[in-house]
């Protein structure tokens, strides 16, 4: 189950200033995805989401290739750069995740993440998605959000 929290609260999205991903942000207050990536978003030409990192040795398999874990964890990642808007200042859990490999990737790939919101409303957010390699489909996905109520 992933949590995340919208920007502007505490420990949010900083921006990055240096290095290939200078431009962008990143989530501060999420130890796991910064070991894991660290994975980056920002918005893109059209005013949409899009989440990204690098393919590094350490994000491979046995075989080479991306490990399916790795994939997924972006992917859950993902999920809540793409709903932020509907997910507005709140909080939220993943309550469901589940995704197709379309191919592999492979180390020094640029790996991104787009999609849509398909339904918000109540206590859910819907979200599919496209994770590209450089461009090319990896893995697509579909993942539901429960916002959480907030504690007092």
């Amino acid at each position: 189950m992933s949590e995340n929290q919208a920007v502007g609260a505490t420990g949010g999205l900083v921006p990055v200033t240096e290095g290939e991903f200078a431009g962008w942000n990143v989530w501060q207050s999420d130890a796991f995805e910064q070991r894991a990536g660290p994975f980056y978003e920002r918005i893109d030409g059209d005013g949409r989401p899009v989440s990204a990192f690098r393919a590094e040795d350490r994000h491979m398999n046995g075989a080479g290739f991306m490990h399916g874990g790795c994939l997924m964890t972006f992917a859950d990642g993902a999920l809540f750069s793409i709903a932020r808007e509907a997910l507005g200042d709140g909080r939220g859990v993943t309550m469901n995740l589940s995704g197709d490999f379309l191919d592999s990737v492979a180390v020094g790939q640029l790996v991104e993440a787009r999609g849509e919101v398909t339904r918000a409303g109540g206590k859910t957010i819907y979200v599919r998605g496209i994770v590209t390699a450089d461009g090319k489909p990896a893995l697509s996905f579909t993942g539901i959000i429960r916002r959480l109520s907030r504690r007092t």
